[in-house]
């Protein structure tokens, strides 16, 4: 008799939940969109974006900073620990942009592509042109750096487009264009 009870209680319950939400979804399709949409998506997005750096990396993007650096003749990737004593961190990003500097090398640009859910801009020339372009890594105090470097103007403007869209997906205000010197 209990189960009885139970299973007429569960029946009630999911009832009332799908009629929840089919009144939620009606709502929605008389409801005007929200002006923040756009701010609600770019957060969203963003949140998808670290989680999915957080796994490709193998390092929490809210404990790190990074910063895309363009130069005139490529850039630079920048990551470091936001705390100088979260060397577990610290050692993750090295680890990370060792990697990155030899998948680059060889074209491989799967990672960022994963991490953006896209082909960033500029990676299809910076694949096609890749025996142009060196990639370097170098240790820094919390973390380290990719140099990006090439002396094909073809190649140094998809890294820039390429740095350029990761300046933008990570919010790093870092500036958009080379420095003129």
């Amino acid at each position: 008799m209990r189960n009885k009870h139970y299973f007429v209680i569960a029946l009630i319950v999911i009832s009332f939940m799908a009629i929840a939400a089919q009144l939620n979804a009606q709502q929605q399709q008389s409801t005007p969109p929200c002006p923040m949409q756009p701010q609600h998506t770019s957060e969203h997005d963003t949140a998808a974006m670290n989680h999915r750096g957080d796994q490709a990396m193998g390092f929490s993007q809210t404990a790190t900073t990074h910063h895309f650096r363009l130069s005139k003749e490529g850039g630079s990737i920048e990551v470091e620990a936001n705390n100088v004593q979260d060397t577990a961190s610290r050692d993750q990003i090295r680890a990370h942009l060792r990697h990155i500097a030899t998948l680059f090398a060889a074209g491989n640009f799967d990672i960022p592509m994963f991490v953006h859910d896209q082909t960033p801009p500029g990676v299809p020339m910076m694949r096609q042109l890749k025996d142009a372009i060196s990639y370097k890594f170098e240790e820094t105090e919390r973390g380290g750096r990719v140099l990006i470097n090439t002396k094909d103007t073809n190649a140094s403007a998809a890294v820039h487009e390429f740095l350029r869209f990761q300046i933008k997906e990570h919010h790093t205000g870092d500036p958009l264009d080379a420095p003129s010197n």
